[in-house]
């Protein structure tokens, strides 16, 4: 027998046996086995697509693929035999290293919605190459359980005993119209009574039994300071206290419930007793009787649901009434005073250098210079410089962080022997880069608090409090509550005066570790808003808050939008040695973002490493994220090529992030870490009309991973348009699509550590009238912002395509930064771009050098903005932007 091998040589197969073919077969499902999907309700059946990748070495062979199902009233199973659907124009295979070596065969079918679909359906695989072979089960090649199917319901529950079975007649329940359309709201409370003396009182009430569900998501505390998610199947069991949950019911409706802190003094969390009920428990700090607060909402989507409770939750939580007379003329002032904008163009997208993991905790000045020093001699260009743990003047030397306090604002003298001025002045001379400088301190002022016999403890109001033995003693001396506000107005006037002009401030948790009920009720919220108004009064509120993700800081601090948006880390550390944390790291920061991207804050995915084994995986997950980019290099171990791909430079030579317009969050609410499917973080850029869904898809698992994506799976994107989909990694770019097409946008083989950015970018279609190389066909233009960064199309802020009075088609954009911008063009092997093309920059036709068809994309113009611009000699005044036009005839 003759084949030919990987280069198309023939060469001689002696003999094969077709179970070796399926043996070594790959054959991807969707909707996929091993998880759920939802059907939602206008669909009237489930289409099923399956992809059968065969290797070359072997001689071609038709496949069968049977789907083997439930689906039917009856119950019982029954199979389906699905079609070859393979043609010449397939769905996009990216990151196939074995692409040349591989036939591919594409099948389709589906599953009609049952007439009372009340039950999952269940469905496996089974494929062959002939009728004498014996049928291979795809759950036992690959160990992946049946898939199951959620038919989903047109009609949402009125009341909420359709919702929750067994709750608690105590229970004070109360209907509410939602903001959220096609979502159904609750508002729940239950009494708790007042504390006694230094003794919080604490109660649990049973919220009942979830109806008819199979998957539930929580958000739990993992300890004090962190959320983290977590996953179940069959009775909802957390480990820890849950703030947050979900239950997908098996009519495919979404029951989400809300654990609401910060009204009155309770705190309030989710638990569970041994049956799976869902448990209030509550703990009053105040002296008058209280509420638990919870909130339930049930929707079509866990998007609706989710953010019908949250926005109950802001105005229970009532901020501008809450607020003390000083924060509210504080807040007034800043916000009139136009600080928002100057801290969205500098401090949110500026990149962002951190000393913590870098240069260690023997932190000192000079460690400090000459890590910025190497940094520009690595021509890293940073804007934002975090100056962390370790600088302050802290007695007990040598002893553990949680045994030392605060001495004095000053710095320690060791490490920074002519003071922080000196520090700050000789980096702002010497690096004229750098706009904004951050210092870190704690909440109560360091992990131990104050020192006894410092300078701020004779200053101020001081008093012991106990704590919960975490990091040190049960007990530490702090501020005194009521002089708050003086420290805090003080400390932050000292750093302005030294130059410092932003801070992060740690150990936020601290707060919640306070043992004794008086204590929590005058320290928790003084503490907070004094935080709050020092940074608005000194730094125009540019501090990062970190350890904060207590439900009374949530609440209280972070969910109002009545002050500007706050930049809030969103999970626990980087820990680069540790090599199993980094996957973890990226799962949990997307899954929390399902919650905190409804905050007024800008989630921190925490710095990162760029020469490090996962350094790739964590800068893509940062420039999906939506939030900051700051990284911690040791000096001298940098990827400068990864950082430009992170990054690009303005017209005033200033390095930008490229951030999209809204914040990164997982889409598979209810996928556990632990099942080996890709982590998809979905994020959107533009308007509603023009804007680009971006996918970060992330291999989290320990194996490489195949799976299908579709388009309907990228954010933003609209059924009535038409789309292109470029992979980052290798620049592949999809044929034209619409959402609900029967075949998948694109299939993926993503290794172990493995990542890719896709972008869905919106088709405009023009019919244009004598032109050159193309009479009278339609033509389809997006704008694919910068090439080689991977959220490139985050760099445009602006196009407009039109075709002009004289015929030709006119396509222009701004970029808020320089570098390859790329335009797909749907006829360009047609076209010539000498006769068909002039392209200008600021009214100057830019060289032809700079202009090409792009290698990888025969349909993608490139336009090198940055070479011409310098070739050009161009400069743009006083804008950031510039504007590029291409004229097509």
């Amino acid at each position: 027998m003759v084949t030919t091998d990987a280069n198309g040589k023939p060469f001689q197969l002696t003999f094969v046996r077709s179970s070796q073919m399926m043996l070594f077969a790959k054959v991807i499902c969707d909707p996929p086995l091993g998880q759920t999907t939802v059907i939602p309700h206008h669909q009237d059946a489930a289409q099923f697509t399956v992809l059968v990748e065969s290797s070359k070495s072997f001689p071609e062979q038709g496949w069968e693929v049977v789907l083997w199902h439930n689906g039917h009233d009856n119950r019982e199973w029954h199979e389906l035999h699905l079609g070859d659907v393979t043609r010449d124009a397939n769905p996009l295979c990216v990151s196939s290293k074995d692409r040349p070596r591989v036939y591919r065969r594409y099948f389709s079918g589906k599953i009609p919605k049952q007439s009372k679909a009340v039950v999952p359906v269940q469905f496996t695989l089974k494929y062959r190459t002939s009728l004498s072979d014996a049928w291979k089960w795809m759950n036992h090649q690959s160990s992946l359980k049946d898939g199951e199917l959620y038919f989903q319901s047109d009609n949402l529950p009125d009341k909420l005993d359709d919702c929750l079975e067994d709750y608690s007649s105590s229970l004070s329940v109360h209907p509410v119209t939602s903001d959220v359309p096609e979502t159904k709201l609750w508002s729940i409370t239950a009494s708790v009574d007042p504390a006694i003396g230094e003794k919080s009182h604490f109660s649990e009430t049973s919220l009942g039994l979830p109806v008819d569900f199979t998957r539930w998501f929580a958000l739990v505390r993992i300890w004090s300071p962190w959320l983290a998610p977590r996953h179940g199947q069959g009775n909802f069991a957390p480990t820890e206290d849950a703030v947050l949950c979900s239950f997908l019911r098996w009519d495919g409706l979404h029951l989400v419930i809300l654990a609401v802190s910060g009204v009155d003094d309770v705190l309030t969390v989710l638990k569970h007793d041994e049956q799976g009920h869902i448990i209030i428990s509550a703990r009053n700090e105040s002296l008058n009787h209280g509420k638990a607060q919870v909130v339930v909402a049930i929707g079509k989507s866990f998007e609706t649901a989710n953010a019908a409770v949250m926005y109950h939750a802001r105005k229970l939580i009532s901020g501008e009434e809450a607020m003390s007379g000083e924060l509210k003329a504080e807040m007034k002032a800043s916000l009139e005073g136009g600080v928002k904008a100057e801290w969205l163009e500098n401090w949110y997208d500026g990149l962002t250098y951190c000393t913590w993991n870098g240069l260690g905790q023997n932190l000192t000045e000079k460690k400090v210079f000459d890590a910025l020093d190497t940094l520009g001699k690595n021509n890293i260009r940073i804007t934002n410089l975090i100056i962390d743990d370790n600088w302050q003047s802290l007695d007990n030397k040598g002893a553990p962080q949680g045994e030392r306090g605060w001495i004095d604002f000053e710095a320690n003298k060791d490490g920074f022997p002519n003071g922080l001025k000196h520090t700050v002045t000789t980096i702002r001379q010497k690096h004229t880069d750098i706009q904004h400088i951050a210092v870190w301190h704690a909440i109560l002022g360091y992990w131990g608090g104050i020192s006894p016999g410092g300078n701020i403890a004779k200053r101020y109001k001081t008093k012991e409090v106990r704590k919960h033995k975490i990091m040190g003693h049960d007990s530490i001396i702090v501020v005194d509550a009521d002089d708050a506000q003086r420290l805090y107005d003080d400390f932050y006037r000292f750093l302005a005066s030294t130059g410092i002009d932003s801070v992060k401030t740690d150990a936020q948790f601290f707060l919640d570790l306070l043992e004794d009920a008086d204590d929590r009720r005058r320290f928790i919220k003084a503490y907070q808003d004094a935080w709050t108004i020092s940074s608005l009064r000194y730094f125009s509120i540019k501090c990062i808050s970190c350890m904060s993700q207590t439900p009374q800081i949530l609440f209280h601090s972070q969910l109002p939008t009545n002050k500007p948006r706050l930049m809030v880390r969103n999970s626990d550390d980087f820990f680069p040695e540790i090599p199993t944390s980094h996957p973890w790291h990226i799962f949990c920061n997307a899954h929390n973002a399902l919650f905190t991207s409804h905050l007024n804050v800008l989630p921190d995915w925490d710095m990162f490493q760029t020469s490090h084994p996962y350094s790739s995986f964590h800068a893509a997950a940062r420039c999906v994220s939506g939030g900051p980019i700051y990284f911690t290099d040791e000096p001298g171990k940098h990827d400068v090529d990864l950082i430009k791909a992170m990054t690009a430079q303005t017209t005033q030579d200033k390095t930008r992030i490229l951030r999209p317009s809204t914040v990164g969050k997982s889409s598979g609410v209810y996928t556990a870490y632990e099942e080996e499917r890709l982590l998809k973080v979905g994020t959107y850029h533009g308007s509603k009309e023009k804007g680009v869904g971006i996918l970060g898809i992330f291999n989290v698992s320990e194996r490489p991973l195949s799976e299908f994506v579709a388009l309907g799976e990228f954010p933003g994107v609209e059924k009535e348009s038409e789309y292109v989909v470029r992979a980052h990694t290798t620049g592949e770019i999809s044929i034209p699509m619409r959402d609900g097409e029967f075949m998948p946008l694109a299939s993926l083989q993503v290794d172990v550590k493995g990542w890719e950015i896709l972008s869905a970018f919106p088709l405009q279609i023009f019919k244009l009238a004598g032109g050159r190389s193309v009479d009278n066909e339609t033509t389809k233009i997006a704008v694919l912002g910068l090439l080689g960064k991977m959220t490139g199309a985050a760099a445009v802020t602006n196009s407009d395509i039109y075709v002009e009075v004289n015929g030709s088609l006119r396509i222009w954009t701004s970029l808020m930064a320089l570098g390859l911008l790329g335009i797909y063009i749907s006829d360009l092997p047609r076209r010539s771009l000498k006769k068909d093309f002039m392209i200008m920059i600021l009214g100057k036709v830019i060289p032809f050098d700079t202009v090409r068809i792009s290698k990888t994309s025969e349909n993608v113009l490139e336009v090198d903005v940055e070479k011409a611009w310098k070739e050009l000699k161009l400069d743009s005044g006083w804008s950031n932007e510039v504007a590029v036009e291409i004229f097509l005839s």
